[in-house]
């Protein structure tokens, strides 16, 4: 049986309700990706250009800095990653956290939380952060509610 992981970034708490039941349903643990600076609510306003989030992701380049670097990612062979889809892709903080540990031979299985959208382009944003052996899955895209059943779905990609 191998060792799992549910590390996810939730800037609302949305994603951080989906995280923590699938993390139950894996039987994996769980690492919350926390960024050194917590977004406001006027960091996160989409709609304002000059918003923080705007900003980092108008620039692929943009690493927001992670509050706590010991996720112990070596531990696990499976590692759930769950984020908030913003423009089509994973927040960079995201990026931040899979370039901080080594992913090499490992599984990621992606899952995230939206309005309206799919996965977009995520998984494609996020293979140069990791080993090129390592294999990432998406998973699923949750607009609102997680039923068991969906999350059982994403457990058994591990």
């Amino acid at each position: 049986m191998s060792r799992k992981l549910v590390a996810y970034f939730s800037a609302s708490g949305v994603t951080k309700e989906v995280a923590e039941k699938l993390a139950g349903i894996a039987g994996a643990d769980i690492y919350e990706i926390m960024p050194e600076v917590p977004y406001t609510k006027a960091d996160l306003d989409w709609m304002d250009k000059s918003s923080r989030s705007s900003v980092e992701m108008n620039d692929p380049t943009s690493r927001p800095a992670i509050r706590d670097t010991d996720a112990g990612v070596e531990n696990y062979d499976v590692i759930y990653v769950g984020f908030p889809v913003w423009w089509y892709i994973a927040p960079t903080i995201i990026n931040t956290f899979l370039e901080k540990y080594d992913f090499s031979g490992k599984t990621i299985v992606l899952f995230a939380t939206a309005g309206s959208s799919g996965f977009g382009k995520a998984a494609e944003g996020l293979k140069g952060s990791v080993a090129e052996d390592t294999v990432i899955k998406e998973g699923k895209v949750f607009h609102g509610f997680a039923g068991d059943d969906d999350l059982k779905q994403i457990a058994e990609m591990g």
